[in-house]
């Protein structure tokens, strides 16, 4: 589970981030991963409330914002999301397809693999 490990270093950046304010509490964090990380919300949010339990972030809400898969074609100017297929499951599978859905050729990623922290709501003395 990379989740919980990928969590303890977003823990760890806000809190070193908050060292510089003097908060009294921890309201909410938005973090915005992309969709070819594969980072499950379920076991990021699992993750959150165990390692932020014994600190000032303690009940704060996590809030996850997802970044589609963009591509950009050289060859045939296409920019936009990517298709994918979609297996259907019950764990809801889709993997998106790295070639252009217009002319088929080699594209370059532009936009589905952060992983960062977009902001946060404090109160602070």
């Amino acid at each position: 589970m990379h989740e919980a490990s990928v969590m303890a270093d977003i823990v760890d950046a806000v809190l070193n981030e908050l060292e510089k304010y003097k908060v009294t509490k921890v309201n909410e964090v938005t973090i915005v991963i992309g969709d070819l990380t594969q980072l499950g919300e379920e076991q990021l949010q699992f993750a959150w409330e165990v390692l932020t339990d014994s600190n000032i972030m303690k009940g704060s809400k996590l809030t996850i914002k997802h970044e589609p898969v963009e591509l950009r074609c050289h060859a045939c100017g296409f920019e936009g999301p990517a298709k994918s297929v979609d297996f259907g499951d019950e764990l809801s599978h889709a993997i998106p397809l790295l070639s252009c859905p217009e002319c088929g050729g080699k594209v370059e990623v532009t936009g589905g693999s952060s992983c960062r922290i977009e902001s946060f709501d404090i109160e602070e003395e």
